[in-house]
């Protein structure tokens, strides 16, 4: 069984899916997450799987119906018993896997870095840059829909900031999203990135330690991330003070 601060973590980020989307879509054991707007951001339109109701072997016929008017398929899944009870099915239908862990900052929270609060228009061109580094075989709608999807996760949470640390000529080197919950007294870090130009260089170091120290100033004590368990940023966030306490799924095709 999840341990309550991961049932809470859970329900944080369906609860993020669902304010996030345009339209949201009631599936047996979940629901469908949709912005038209943003149709070529999987994250935007996906089913995520938040019940323990879902019968695995129906779910992709399920997600088709709710995806089909869509060239891809995403399904996300934050239990790890259920998305281990729906992984056989769905990879015979041909989806592949990633596993994200959950991780909770339980060291010393830092000083804040040098990091900022910035709006969308000074993260845009370093973040296309970024993307099209990621994905250099995509047209531009798809690179623009990525970079635009951002100011939807505005509805995502009470107070969403993107966190930017500068270099010394004014350019967005490093940054990242901070999604604040004070009431619960939540907060998620998420897609930490710095320009490939600028690695290496302390800037992600500010923008991390600049988010867990607005985190606790806000009085959230359960601070988290997401991070791929295969790629190497989870080292990186370990030696930062994070610490992994269950993970998470992604179900993905076409």
């Amino acid at each position: 069984m999840p341990s309550p601060e991961l049932r809470r973590i859970n329900a944080f980020l369906s609860d993020f899916a669902r304010r996030q989307a345009a339209h949201t879509v009631a599936l047996p054991g979940g629901f469908a997450a949709l912005d038209d707007a943003f149709a070529h951001s999987r994250a935007n339109n996906q089913v995520v799987i938040d019940e323990s109701s879902v019968d695995p072997e129906t779910l992709p016929a399920i997600v088709d119906e709710a995806l089909g008017h869509l060239p891809h398929r995403m399904i996300s899944v934050f239990d790890d018993a259920v998305a281990t009870a729906c992984a056989e099915p769905l990879l015979r239908a041909g989806y592949t896997q990633a596993t994200h862990l959950v991780m909770l900052h339980t060291g010393p929270v830092p000083a804040a870095g040098r990091a900022e609060e910035v709006d969308l228009a000074a993260l845009r061109l370093p973040l296309a840059r970024r993307w099209r580094g990621f994905l250099p075989d995509v047209d531009d709608e798809v690179i623009r829909h990525l970079v635009d999807r951002r100011e939807a996760r505005r509805r995502g949470a009470d107070v969403v900031q993107f966190i930017g640390a500068r270099t010394e000529a004014g350019e967005v080197a490093s940054w990242a999203d901070l999604y604040l919950d004070p009431a619960s007294g939540i907060a998620q870090i998420e897609d930490l990135i710095t320009s490939e130009t600028q690695l290496g260089r302390g800037y992600a170091n500010a923008v991390l330690a600049t988010a867990l120290r607005r985190a606790a100033d806000s009085d959230c004590a359960t601070r988290f991330l997401t991070a791929d368990a295969a790629d190497w940023p989870r080292h990186w966030y370990e030696r930062h003070g994070f610490t992994a306490i269950g993970q998470s799924h992604c179900f993905d095709r076409g």
